[in-house]
């Protein structure tokens, strides 16, 4: 059985409209890994689960790379929580982080490493992260 939402049709507009993939931040992330020489892959689909897709994906390296935007994963800096619906929001935000926890337990059961990323993190210190997993904790940074 279907569950409405009682929401506004400029509301249902506006969350439609809303990025799942190549928002601002993980554009900016993977700018930052491919000028440092990072090739990776994009919407990575998460072996073995249907309908989940990694971030930024080194699949040789077993290196998976979230960016988590600060609303839909409950930041706890930034996360909000609207007021219309709010029961219903909270219950979906938990759900949203109950399957992050689900996906980096399945993924780290397959021995991959995994990272996560605020949206609102420094793109030079998730990059240099990032770096770390992929090249190694001996490599130079900049290179």
């Amino acid at each position: 059985m279907a569950t409405t939402w009682n929401t506004t049709a400029q509301v249902a507009r506006r969350m439609s409209r809303q990025a799942r993939r190549d928002t601002s931040p993980e554009v900016a992330i993977r700018s930052a890994l491919h000028a440092s020489g990072c090739r990776f892959r994009v919407a990575y689909p998460v072996p073995g689960l249907a309908r989940c897709s990694i971030d930024i994906a080194f699949p040789r390296r077993r290196v998976a790379v979230f960016v988590d935007g600060c609303f839909w994963h409950d930041c706890p800096e930034h996360g909000s929580r609207p007021k219309t619906n709010a029961d219903r929001w909270g219950a979906k935000l938990a759900a949203n982080r109950s399957r992050d926890r689900r996906v980096d337990e399945h993924l780290m059961g397959r021995g991959w490493n995994v990272l996560r990323a605020w949206e609102h993190e420094d793109v030079s210190f998730v990059r240099a992260k990032v770096l770390e997993y992929v090249r190694g904790p001996d490599a130079p940074v900049g290179s």
